[in-house]
């Protein structure tokens, strides 16, 4: 409070202030006035010295042995105590002056500026000025020398008489309080301004410079000393005024030492709006509103003052609005003066509160926010609520803007709930986490979650009390759009993954019961299977069937692992009943009517066709749920939040809201917030949305776009890396584990491919978005591109390594046993030297790489094996390390070159194999390989390549390679007759590719 210019003398001098160290350097003029100075502050010390001791021995000891019996007075009495040691402080300051001077004054030393110790130690004496005085204001505002006036113990009794002789020749006042009260402050009032007379005339005989600038600056703090001291006197005795005037009930509940009156209704006329009030008291601490024998009091420090814009007033009122977290009330004048000096009044005690100190002086400047300032519309403080509604009794901590919680903060219940996260006009708005209590039991429901206006909404985690685990999307409080929910528990657990309404599952959805080792796929309605469904067992037996109420009815059908099929009725435990059909694998048919009796097992009545010599694959290879669950309305929820995200214009704010599904545990959903409030390191800055806009921008070259899709799938910050997250956890809850069922293929199949598109989808929204932003029109595609052929070519080779894993254990399940004829092919033909290899598969000898045989002792020729076209069959085996198309398609194109410059190398030329030679050096070339699962891997890459391929130089290889696949109709025991020059088709078994002729 001292201010900044007297703690000069505590830092290095500045160099003008060098005669302050080196007084003989000083003129001798302004020695003599130094030393004049000194002389009449000596003298001045040790009169105000005296004084104080006269004053403690006959005011002070007297009044400390006179300690009061009763409550009240025993509350005065330890402030009283307290008033005391602030004296003997202050007494002790100006004996340490008084011998400080004394001992310079007495040197033979030049005097100088330092030697002022009222100015040296300018700090410390108005600090102990300003503590006095705070504390005798205190004492007085308790009516403390009335009361000590009064005392009836025989220490007063005994000293009475001695000190109100003293008094008297003290002060003229006739009232023993009022003279108390005169001789603790009048003496020390009166000495701030002999020291300000000294210091003044100090001044005057100082030339300008330093020594001059350090005493004005000096003096300024006196002034505002002398000035405080004045305005506290004054407001402790109009608030000791105030206290009189009420009745015991407000006094007893409003009266602290501490408060101050700052203005006053009565004093300066100003009235509520709504007549709710008879009397305004602006304290420094509270602000009252007083009717008949009530009354409500306002903290100031969640007081919001503005001018009263909306509120209608009449002809020649003039109106502040009053905001508080529980009310709004609105304050008349009748005159624009009056409501500027309440409103400059409020604003000055609301900010001085808020700061927790009084301004020095207390008026006429407003400290260090400068002169007129106003207090901040953002603050952070508790506060209970009290008022009817859904905050009664909670208590929040936080921050707060125009009366109401805004920012961050906590809010708690008496009854257990718990709400930590973010606020905006009183609302629960942003990332928060609620913790509800659950109804007879000691545990809690955590919701970690986005919330909206009060509401949840977005993406959040919710741990159940009861060992459940919802991570998913909310909307108005309950579950609404995509959601897995999981229990944990031992006894029942189970894992959903779907469509979410009103707080139930309703539309696609996922459900595994992992007691029963079932995967359900299907459509729900209200926590039921409802509509059209397929179940996935453990053992590989897949139904698809009409649901319910989670009821099957109709008839359905059944694919059993064996590759028997049955169309018809069958129960829950999978026993036939009714009218049905069963195909069995070796092409038999039994249809007719199918009974369960007690001990005697499975009845049929019916017809067994043996007419068929095989079961027509297109019936054992079914793919299951094409029609009923079309790919574009599954894991809609998810599209959803990304469109509404991209609607919204891409806030930054909201991007967590509905787009966090890539986020799965509770501490990551933590961290992801704190990510968006802290200060963020370079390489996280490159994707803030206004980033990610921008860079769009620069990246619409077709070379380019892969680059940067790249980059953004591969990120979990960027909305389409948190995308693609999202879906392939929708894809590992349908097709991973017991899900990998070889009748889910093509619905596998479909759901990467249609990923794709949308994905190529957001991407040209959010490049609409960012153009849009930049006031440029979008482009449109050229060249005839589609968003199917875009997806196919650019995005599908980039997610593709999310799925594979699963997808292609689908491929493998299909293709399992024409893969393990295959097999065992390739092991009889591995037991083949190389001569006879080639030899067998009519490969012509003048081909026949034979300076590659290199022999060692005691080997023969013949018997070499795996030393022929080595480079293209190592080549060739590269295919299952890589999981994009195109680097497969690659591979193959690579082996190629491989067998055509070995054969080249052979003949000494360049040789252009025709198909005719090319057949059987591949099929030797695939036989050295060994690739275990090539039908898999060739179906594949047929049903993913890029179109654009098709009908080039990749699709020619490929069709040559599928001459040699196990699904191709040429016997897979007879490799002799694979040869070139028989035309072969080849077909996909499950319907994904149509058939082709070898070129």
């Amino acid at each position: 409070m001292a201010g900044t210019a007297l703690q000069r003398w505590k830092t290095p001098c500045h160099p003008k202030m060098c005669r302050l160290r080196h007084p003989g350097r000083r003129p001798v003029r302004e020695d003599m006035c130094t030393a004049e100075a000194t002389a009449s502050l000596l003298q001045l010390e040790e009169t105000f010295s005296a004084c104080l001791a006269r004053i403690d021995a006959l005011v002070l000891k007297p009044l400390l042995q006179a300690e009061p019996n009763d409550q009240k007075g025993k509350e005065n009495f330890k402030l009283f105590l307290l008033l005391n040691d602030r004296f003997q402080a202050l007494w002790n300051l100006t004996e340490e002056n008084y011998r400080l001077v004394k001992q310079k004054h007495g040197s033979c030393q030049c005097s100088c500026i330092r030697d002022i110790y009222t100015i040296w130690k300018g700090d410390l004496f108005l600090s102990s000025y300003i503590q006095y005085f705070v504390t005798f204001a205190n004492y007085v505002v308790v009516q403390g020398f009335e009361h000590l006036t009064k005392s009836k113990s025989e220490a007063w009794k005994l000293h009475k008489t001695v000190l109100k002789q003293f008094l008297t020749d003290f002060t003229s006042e006739t009232s023993m309080s009022l003279a108390l009260y005169t001789v603790l402050h009048k003496p020390l009032q009166d000495h701030v301004q002999q020291y300000l007379l000294l210091l003044t005339k100090l001044k005057e005989t100082l030339k300008e410079g330093s020594e001059k600038d350090v005493v004005g600056s000096v003096i300024e703090e006196y002034v505002k000393l002398e000035a405080f001291i004045s305005q506290v006197l004054d407001e402790a005795c109009s608030t000791k005024a105030l206290w009189k005037s009420l009745g015991c009930k407000f006094t007893d509940m409003l009266c602290v030492p501490e408060r101050r009156l700052l203005e006053d209704s009565k004093n300066l006329p100003i009235s509520t709006g709504t007549n709710r009030s008879d009397r305004v008291l602006l304290f420094d601490d509270v602000l009252v509103l007083i009717q008949g024998n009530s009354f409500q009091s306002f903290d100031l420090k969640l007081v919001w003052v503005d001018e009263n814009c909306g509120e209608k007033s009449a002809p020649g009122v003039h109106g502040l609005r009053v905001t508080t977290p529980e009310e709004t009330f609105f304050l008349s004048a009748k005159g624009p003066q009056v409501k500027a000096v309440w409103r400059w009044k409020l604003q000055q005690a609301v900010r001085q509160a808020l700061h927790g100190k009084r301004d020095f002086p207390l008026w006429g400047r407003s400290g260090e926010d400068g002169e007129g300032g106003e207090p901040p519309a953002c603050r952070f403080f508790s506060y209970v609520f009290r008022l009817e509604g859904r905050l009664r009794s909670a208590a929040y901590e936080g921050e707060w803007r125009w009366g109401k919680p805004h920012g961050k903060g906590t809010l708690k219940w008496r009854d257990g709930r718990n709400h930590v996260g973010d606020f905006k006009e009183g609302l629960e708005h942003g990332f928060g986490i609620c913790l509800v209590p659950r109804q007879a039991e000691d545990r809690y429901d955590c919701y970690k979650c986005h919330w909206y206006e009060g509401k949840m909404r977005g993406y959040g985690i919710c741990e159940y009390g009861n060992d459940l685990v919802y991570k998913g999307y909310f909307k108005d409080n309950v579950r609404q759009g995509f959601g897995i929910l999981e229990n944990f528990s031992a006894e029942h657990p189970f894992r959903y993954t779907g469509q979410w309404e009103n707080d139930k599952k309703n539309g696609y959805g996922v459900w595994e019961d992992k007691d029963r080792g079932e995967r359900y796929i299907g459509t729900w309605l209200d926590d039921h299977r409802h509509g059209q469904g397929i179940v996935v067992t453990q053992s590989g037996v897949c139904y698809q069937r009409t649901f319910h109420a989670d009821k099957m009815v109709g008839p359905g059908i059944l694919l059993l692992e064996d590759d028997s099929v049955y169309e018809g009725n069958f129960t829950e435990d999978l026993t036939f009943v009714g009218k049905g059909k069963l195909s069995f694998a070796n092409g038999f048919v039994l249809e007719g009517t199918f009974t369960t009796k007690s001990g005697q097992g499975l009845q049929t009545h019916g017809i067994l066709n043996t007419c068929h010599e095989q079961l027509d694959e297109r019936v054992t290879k079914t793919q299951l749920g094409l029609r009923e669950f079309p790919v574009e309305k599954r894991w809609k929820g998810i599209y959803d939040q990304f469109l509404e995200f991209l609607q919204s214009g891409c806030k930054e704010e909201m991007e967590e809201s509905f787009t966090g599904f890539h986020i799965q545990t509770s501490k990551e959903l933590r961290k992801s917030q704190e990510y968006l409030f802290c200060q963020r390191g370079t390489e996280d800055i490159a994707w803030k949305i206004e980033d990610i806009l921008e860079e769009l921008v620069q990246h619409q070259e077709p070379e380019s776009i892969q680059s940067y899709l790249e980059k953004a799938l591969k990120s979990s910050l960027h909305p389409l890396g948190k995308l693609l997250k999202a879906l392939t956890v929708a894809f590992q809850a349908t097709y991973s584990g017991i899900g990998a069922n070889r009748h889910l293929l093509t619905m596998a199949q479909e759901e990467v491919k249609f990923y794709a598109k949308k994905i190529w989808e957001f991407y040209r929204g959010l490049l609409h978005l960012a153009l849009e932003q930049k006031g440029q029109v979008p482009p449109k595609c050229v060249d005839g591109d589609t968003s199917d052929q875009k997806a196919s070519s650019v995005v599908l080779p980039l997610i593709l390594p999310c799925f594979y894993p699963e997808l292609f254990m689908l491929y493998m399940l299909y293709h399992e046993r024409e893969d393990d004829l295959y097999c065992q092919g390739i092991v009889d033909l591995s037991l083949f030297p190389d001569i006879k290899l080639l030899e067998f598969l009519d490969v012509q000898k003048h081909l026949w790489p034979l300076k590659d045989l290199t022999l060692t002792t005691n080997q023969r020729r013949s018997l070499i094996k795996d030393k022929c076209f080595l480079s293209a069959t190592e080549c060739l085996q590269k295919l299952i390390t890589t999981v994009d198309p195109r680097e497969k398609l690659v591979i193959l194109q690579k082996t190629y070159e491989e067998i055509e410059g070995t054969v080249s190398r052979v003949v000494g030329k360049d040789y252009k194999l025709p198909m005719d030679d090319l057949l059987p050096l591949l099929m030797y070339v695939v036989s050295r390989a060994k690739i275990q699962h090539l039908g898999a891997e060739i179906h594949l890459i047929r049903d993913l390549m890029d179109p654009t391929n098709q009908g080039g130089m990749f699709d020619f290889l490929l069709t040559a390679l599928e001459v040699f696949s196990p699904s191709s109709p040429v016997p897979a025991d007879r490799v002799a007759l694979l040869l070139p020059s028989r035309a072969t088709s080849t077909s996909s078994g499950c319907g994904c590719s149509s058939a082709r002729a070898a070129p």
